[in-house]
């Protein structure tokens, strides 16, 4: 699945397995998720488009490479994905930051929208959507959609979980966005939640049921 990226890295592993334990306490599971942010953010932005800028070193002059274009756009699924977006917030401080509000109905599991403002230039920048679950991909599928419409055209999107079904409809409704996760897990249960995922991400980061 070339649209599909599973960072393996025995770092992210270890700190994913803590952050499924059921007895992780909320902040301990925030800090890790935004520890293991860094190091999917290295990842998802391998890509990221360079230039060379003469400088002077201690030593000499040299032609180093710098970031080039537009600053890129990191995108919030509220609210579980502002877990994810402060972490590679802190790698990226110049990122522009926008969010998209959605939630899932319980009973159709479709997404609904609340809220969606994102920066200026979107046609220009590569765009990172965040949101640590994709689940049923609804909601992934519909807040990408809400991307495109703005203009967007270079998306990228970084979760810490995925189910197959997730994926197979991000797949079907988006196949050119390349998805970067640290897990591709075995399914969906009756109620939509990933297994063996760790339960509701936004409910773990902030203590509410």
């Amino acid at each position: 699945m070339n649209h599909l990226t599973i960072v393996d890295h025995p770092l992210v592993q270890h700190k994913l397995s803590v952050m499924r334990r059921a007895s992780t306490p909320s902040n301990q599971f925030r800090q890790l998720l935004r520890e293991i942010s860094h190091l999917l953010a290295y990842e998802v932005t391998r890509d990221l488009p360079m230039t060379s800028e003469r400088i002077e070193t201690p030593v000499c002059a040299m032609d180093a490479p710098m970031l080039d274009g537009k600053k890129l756009a990191l995108v919030s699924i509220l609210r579980a994905g502002n877990g994810l977006l402060d972490g590679v917030l802190e790698l990226i401080p110049s990122a522009r930051v926008g969010f998209v509000g959605l939630y899932r109905d319980e009973e159709t599991l479709e997404p609904v929208q609340y809220y969606f403002k994102v920066p200026e230039g979107m046609d220009e920048r590569m765009v990172i959507a965040v949101d640590p679950m994709l689940a049923t991909g609804n909601s992934s599928a519909a807040a990408i959609d809400l991307l495109k419409e703005s203009g967007a055209k270079n998306i990228k999107f970084l979760c810490l979980l995925a189910a197959p079904e997730g994926v197979a409809r991000m797949k079907e409704a988006h196949p050119d966005v390349q998805i970067v996760t640290a897990s591709l897990d075995e399914r969906l249960d009756e109620k939509g939640y990933i297994v063996p995922g760790l339960g509701d991400a936004g409910d773990r980061m902030f203590g509410t049921k």
